[in-house]
């Protein structure tokens, strides 16, 4: 676990440095570097908006405190890397039995990382309203964890009925709909989007699955 609420330039020049380290060291001994997930320009702006690296295989930024005020590197041991293997395996034979158990690996997410960061103390729906920052996630910081985390799937080759959509907003003032937005899965045979929207639930609740034209309607 690596501490990642840094300056922006200091975490810049910081990545800058290992990466060229990574590289160096590379063309000496032939290992190669951790690489980040290959994302759509939609999915690239969730990182790049908040000066932080898309996941690679290895490694994620976590966001907390609103909008990625907050946050804390994620590196994934073996121990990490087979709960999560376990979980998907039973998402093996449907799209609907693989996006139960990609319920429950962010769950598994919501456990891991709670007592780290604070955020088992969460609540649901959090936003600036609460003035507790540092316990909780808002919409923002939900669409990209989850994001990362399903990127990380994809790197691990756990999802096999499913891509990764771009994010989804929705918010109609007229009606009185509040502004939000979460992280979004394509079922590769029918392609049908569905949301995986952990921010209306709270710690160790499943987060919402269901179409994103069902999601649209909601509040």
């Amino acid at each position: 676990m690596r501490d990642a609420a840094l300056p922006i330039w200091v975490s810049r020049a910081r990545n800058a440095f290992a990466a060229a380290l990574g590289v160096l060291v590379a063309a000496v001994f032939g290992a190669p570097a951790a690489k980040a997930a290959e994302v759509s320009a939609a999915i690239a702006d969730l990182y790049s908006s908040v000066s932080i690296y898309p996941p690679s295989a290895n490694s994620m930024t976590v966001c907390y405190g609103f909008v990625c005020r907050r946050r804390e590197m994620l590196d994934f041991t073996a121990g990490d890397r087979s709960a999560i293997t376990q979980i998907m395996a039973a998402g093996r034979a449907s799209a609907a039995a693989e996006r139960a158990a990609v319920q429950k690996v962010v769950v598994w997410f919501d456990r891991r990382m709670g007592p780290i960061l604070g955020t088992n103390k969460r609540v649901a729906k959090a936003d600036f309203r609460y003035f507790d920052d540092k316990h909780n996630y808002d919409c923002w910081d939900t669409t990209r964890n989850t994001t990362s985390l399903l990127l990380v799937l994809r790197e691990w080759g756990l999802l096999k009925h499913h891509t990764i959509g771009d994010p989804r907003y929705r918010g109609n003032t007229l009606v009185l709909q509040t502004p939000h937005n979460t992280a979004v899965l394509v079922d590769r045979a029918t392609k049908v989007e569905w949301v995986v929207d952990l921010w209306p639930r709270g710690y160790l609740q499943p987060p919402d699955v269901m179409t994103v034209e069902k999601w649209v309607t909601e509040d």
